[in-house]
């Protein structure tokens, strides 16, 4: 598997597959946001995990665990009776950041993907810092190689990336990723440690992380040099744990499972195999990624090796394609997965396909984001622009793999929505001026981009988000942005003929009382031109039925709701919706399209959320956490927060952040959306910020003591600090009296940790704060973890989350290390970057004195003797 970010290695077709390792990719780090969409003080974001850190945790351990689950089951996927080949993403979400995975931020320009129906599983692939790791120790102007902290051989899936998955029926999956560069000293073995009755306690773990953040399994890329020939049974034991839990579990084509030597097969053989389906404990993961080295011989035995084993090859063998290193340009041709039917022999697997927002010069610059649109149109259908497939070599993955849905049932809406927008629109009005990324209120993008078909020249097809952002420049359409969240669906150029455009697969049931609604706006001067409702039956897939929006040859310069009655249809199913344009002939024509919407005559308007409040209102920082109880998704598809009228968020979960946030006074609404669009009665909340306190702060002291100070004098005020994140909850509360404008609390830790401090006057909405304890102290380096014999010594990491660096000296005096990609030898083991080998230390002497004293990120240091002066 391709490393993190590496230099380019050129190599043709012909010499690739001489290599002696697997090619790298290129990844461009998504530098800190700056400005308005600058990382909040609290705002949450994601982090990795060594396998230490995973035995440690629990499900209230990580300061955002509450903020950052994915809630959305996983939906069930249309059954349309083809047997296709199945495609796993292996990609970054949002950006390739170390200390900004967010489920949502307030920038535009942030990647959200956009083509669900051609994958069936989404792995997140970049590297994340550990928890704790001080962000000042990334200084992104620096080589790529300097990055002098750890990242976790796992890192999660992104929630939000989570929930757009499984609207569509997309499984997610977080990854372990190992090799002797990438983690520093992590190593495999940590994960195969056993508990006295054999079990897997990192295993277990990993299933208990996934079951609290809502994912559904692990990609495990093993990439050591090799891993020991007697680990590898209880390195199948291990899997087999993770699946058997019902997990989905894909493993990489690296690890031969007679030496265990790091082998890239670049085909399915009996040689990898027994990682997916081992001859004697049968099952212990679902599929393989293959390695990139194949061709048409090597694909055709990987399937016909599958079927020997009883295994799908469609979906157990996953042909591997390097999209982030070759781009456009790949030198394995997808072709050779076809068998002599014309149809896949194998799945399909890609790495880096986020490369056409991540690789695209100036991609935080809102005015190249149409470049990255038809950048990832062209790498999931092979056209740039939804038409003729682009020039070049490159098919697309549609050519390949058949579109999936998961529209069902009676119901269902859509707003065109991607999950962006350079303001938040609701109801045809602008809601916030705020430019916003939030995939999880991404709408179910449409099944085929673009499928147009017309007698004369067909009409071009885009997403429109109004008038701040730049369109492509083969388009002439005037801006008129969003009906609901960031964008609406514009048909756009000169209306010759009749248009007919293909939208979604669907498997919609209609009822005598089911009708369509589009909400939309003509924006043409003068514009006779009718509006149709185009859709095929499953019982007559090939007959495109053309029904018409009433009024729609009318003219419609604002927002306009037209209905179609399909009642005449009862009892039979529609298998795709889509729009017809018709009747006119009309230079620069222009039609937007907000909403589509399909009703069965009930009513599916969700009752009024309960339990609304506010979690933490953090008015120093400008930010707030709030909470209400939680609905079935079969009644509620998302919740949205309003500030008077102002959108602050959507998002299906309990909890939502809001960043910036400066009101002093108001009232809340939180909405909850069903799934054919409608909104529930509002649950109000109001809050008061111009009583009471004022803004609340924090400060510890060496002593453990932390005070609380806010300017306005109180009177009767309680002061309550909670702590969930230490080994121990922590819970203080003092009551001061007189006109207050501080308190201090005593007798808390001083190893770190987060706390909150909450402070409630009586009156006006309760502030709170957040802050770390005092870190005085450093747990000393258990004599232990080496393993000194003459004049070797051999160190092991220490299993506390609380070092930096471990100085050596043998005789005062400093030992080195050599550090991972060649970066020079350090004084001192540091946390992440050492290599494996360089933990095994050849000693000058039999009889010198050796210490080791370990350092963590707050500077405390403490000393152990490991051996004294031999006589």
């Amino acid at each position: 598997m391709s490393r993190r970010r590496t230099l380019i290695i050129a190599a043709t077709a012909a010499t690739a597959v001489l290599v002696a390792a697997a090619l790298p990719a290129t990844a461009s780090d998504t530098l800190p946001w700056t400005g308005a969409a600058a990382k909040g003080a609290n705002q949450p974001f994601q982090h990795g995990y060594t396998a230490a850190d995973l035995l440690r945790w629990t499900p209230g351990s990580d300061l955002f665990g509450d903020l950052t689950r994915s809630r959305v089951p996983l939906q069930q996927r249309i059954d349309t009776g083809e047997k296709g080949a199945e495609h796993l993403t292996l990609a970054g979400d949002y950006g390739n950041a170390f200390f900004e995975s967010y489920p949502y931020n307030n920038e535009f320009s942030a990647y959200t993907f956009n083509f669900w129906q051609y994958t069936d599983y989404y792995a997140s692939w970049h590297g994340m810092a550990g928890e704790g790791v001080p962000e000042e120790l990334y200084d992104p102007n620096l080589d790529w190689k300097e990055k002098w902290f750890e990242f976790g051989m796992l890192n999660l899936p992104n929630s939000g990336y989570t929930n757009a998955a499984h609207k569509n029926g997309v499984k997610s999956l977080g990854t372990v990723f190992l090799s002797e560069n990438d983690r520093g000293t992590q190593t495999y073995t940590e994960l195969l440690k056993q508990d006295a009755e054999g079990g897997y306690p990192v295993a277990r773990k990993l299933i208990e992380l996934a079951q609290w953040y809502g994912f559904d399994g692990y990609f495990i890329n093993q990439e050591e040099p090799k891993v020991a020939p007697a680990d590898i049974p209880r390195y199948k034991q291990f899997l087999k744990t993770i699946k058997d839990a019902g997990l989905y579990v894909q493993f990489y084509d690296s690890v031969d499972n007679t030496t265990g030597a790091r082998v890239y097969q670049n085909e399915f053989t009996a040689l990898n195999s027994p990682f997916v389906r081992d001859p004697e404990i049968g099952d212990v993961s679902d599929s393989m990624f293959l390695n990139y080295w194949w061709n048409k011989t090597k694909l055709t035995n990987s399937a016909q090796h599958a079927t020997s084993i009883g295994l799908d090859p469609l979906t157990t063998s996953f042909a591997g394609l390097e999209a982030g290193m070759y781009q456009f340009d790949q030198p394995y041709d997808l072709d050779d997965n076809l068998g002599a039917d014309g149809r896949p022999m194998n799945a399909i697997a890609t790495l880096g396909s986020d490369f056409v927002h991540a690789e695209l010069p100036g991609k935080e610059d809102d005015a190249n984001q149409w470049k990255a649109y038809d950048r990832e149109r062209r790498w999931w259908t092979g056209s740039s622009t939804g038409g003729a497939v682009d020039a070049g070599t490159w098919k697309g993955i549609s050519n390949y793999i058949t579109e999936r849905s998961t529209i069902d049932g009676s119901v269902f809406d859509t707003t065109f929505n991607t999950g962006h927008g350079l303001e938040y629109v609701h109801q045809g009005r602008s809601s916030s001026p705020d430019e916003w990324s939030n995939i999880n209120v991404q709408d179910q993008p449409a099944t085929w981009q673009w499928d147009i078909t017309s007698t004369g020249a067909p009409l071009g097809v885009d997403y429109d988000y109004g008038t701040r952002a730049t369109k492509a420049d083969r388009f002439t359409y005037r801006p008129v942005g969003g009906y609901e969240g960031g964008s609406s669906l514009v048909l756009s150029g000169d209306l010759e003929a009749d248009n007919y455009l293909k939208l979604y697969r669907t498997d919609l049931a209609v009822g005598k009382k089911s009708e369509a609604e589009v909400t939309y706006r003509k924006v043409s001067p003068t514009d006779a031109s009718h509006i149709d409702v185009a859709v095929t039956f499953a019982d007559e897939p090939d007959r495109v039925v053309r029904l018409p929006l009433t009024n729609s040859g009318r003219q419609s310069k604002q927002w306009t709701t037209g209905t179609v009655d399909l009642g005449d249809h009862a009892g039979r199913t529609i298998a795709t919706l889509g729009l017809g344009v018709s009747g006119a002939s009309v230079e620069n024509y222009q039609l937007n399209v907000g909403r589509i919407t399909v009703t069965d005559g009930r009513n599916h308007t969700p009752s009024t959320p309960r339990g609304f409040h506010v979690t933490s209102a953090l008015t120093g920082t400008d930010e707030l956490e709030l909470g209400w109880d939680l609905g079935d998704y079969d009644d509620v598809a998302e919740y949205a927060v309003y500030d008077g009228g102002k959108y602050l968020g959507g998002i299906y979960d309990d909890v939502l952040y809001v960043k910036h946030f400066t009101a002093g006074k108001g009232t809340l609404e939180l909405r909850a959306v069903g799934h054919d669009g409608s909104l529930s009665k509002p649950a109000k909340l109001t809050y008061d910020f111009t009583k009471g306190t004022g803004d609340v702060t924090a400060s510890v002291s060496d002593d453990g003591s932390v005070d609380v100070s806010w300017p306005t004098p109180t009177n009767n005020t309680r002061v309550t600090l909670t702590s969930a994140y230490t080994d121990e909850p922590v819970s203080r509360s003092v009551r001061v009296t007189g006109r207050a404008t501080s308190a201090r609390l005593t007798g808390l830790p001083t190893e770190g940790g987060h706390f909150k401090v909450t402070v409630d006057a009586g009156k006006g909405t309760e502030v709170s704060a957040r802050g770390e304890f005092a870190d005085t102290v450093v747990e000393p380096y258990a004599r232990d973890l080496v393993d000194i014999d003459s004049t070797t010594a051999r160190f092991s990491t220490p299993a506390t989350d609380d070092w930096y660096k471990i100085h050596v000296e043998e005789d005062g005096v400093a030992r080195t290390f050599a550090t991972t990609y060649s970066s020079g030898a350090k004084p001192y083991i540091i946390r992440g970057r050492t290599t494996t080998a360089a933990l095994t230390l050849r000693l000058s002497s039999a009889t010198s004195r050796v210490t080791a004293t370990i350092e963590d990120y707050s500077g405390n240091k403490a000393t152990t003797v490991i051996r004294e002066v031999v006589p």
